[in-house]
């Protein structure tokens, strides 16, 4: 059990009605502008995707796609950061939210 939470931490997913590209733009702002501890910088991007690398080298990786039934989804993935993750989809508005 202790895995699945785990993995459920480390992978997250949301689906939204905006642009991937907004998306990366908005990920780019998010992390780049944490506090010292949590801060990171780009490392790498490309289309539909994002990493960065924070303190200890840890990485997180933002990536886009086209959701299945319309709107982008949104993966985040990080083994230490998965709260930042968790806290930039907040940032983020659901599909038909808006």
């Amino acid at each position: 059990m202790a895995t699945s939470q785990a993995s459920q931490r480390t992978l997250q997913e949301i689906t939204t009605n905006l642009s991937g590209d907004d998306v990366l733009t908005r990920a780019k702002t998010f992390f780049s502008n944490r506090p010292s501890l949590y801060a990171s910088y780009i490392d790498k991007e490309g289309p539909g995707f994002v990493t960065f690398r924070g303190q200890g080298g840890e990485e997180v990786v933002i990536a886009v796609s086209a959701a299945p039934n319309g709107g982008t989804l949104v993966t985040g993935s990080s083994y230490l950061f998965d709260m930042q993750v968790s806290r930039f989809f907040t940032t983020i508005a659901p599909a038909g939210s808006l």
